[in-house]
């Protein structure tokens, strides 16, 4: 595959996803999760979420925490590392903005304290079982049956 193709493979993945956990580092350098809403925005190593300038991601980001952004569905998860920003831009509010922002800030893009979060993905891992569900049900089925090891699917990471 092209470096295109699994950057493709990598957006394909996420593209319906509407949460995501996003990790960062704690100041007392403990590993802190949160859900955060995904704005929906074609994927191209960039992630973007929208935040509270006084949270403590926002904080933890400011101090120069690396993020991770993991999604999971039934078949397939994704793991997408690295540096994040906080960017204080209206614009980029009003153009980023849509349903999952707006359930979060009801006073619209120009909430007072409203910032976007970017998470700059340098690599992402990704597993994803072909073939939906059901062959995801039988391959667990038929590791138990034969004693074999479960072939999870395809397992890549991607330097974005």
């Amino acid at each position: 595959m092209t470096h295109d193709d699994d950057i493709a493979t990598v957006a394909g993945l996420i593209k319906d996803a509407k949460i995501a956990m996003l990790t960062t580092v704690g100041a007392d350098g403990s590993l802190v999760s949160r859900p955060m809403g995904v704005q929906d925005v074609d994927f191209d190593g960039d992630l973007w979420f929208f935040a509270d300038a006084d949270s403590h991601k926002v904080h933890e980001i400011e101090a120069g925490s690396p993020a991770n952004a993991a999604f999971a569905d039934s078949t397939a998860w994704v793991s997408v590392s690295g540096p994040a920003e906080v960017v204080r831009d209206v614009a980029k509010n009003r153009e980023l903005w849509g349903v999952t922002a707006e359930a979060w800030f009801p006073d619209g893009p120009e909430t007072p304290g409203l910032v976007l979060v970017v998470v700059h993905g340098q690599t992402a891992e990704y597993w994803h079982a072909k073939g939906g569900r059901l062959t995801t049900a039988f391959s667990l089925v038929k590791a138990k049956v034969t004693g074999e090891r479960y072939d999870g699917g395809e397992n890549e990471t991607v330097q974005l």
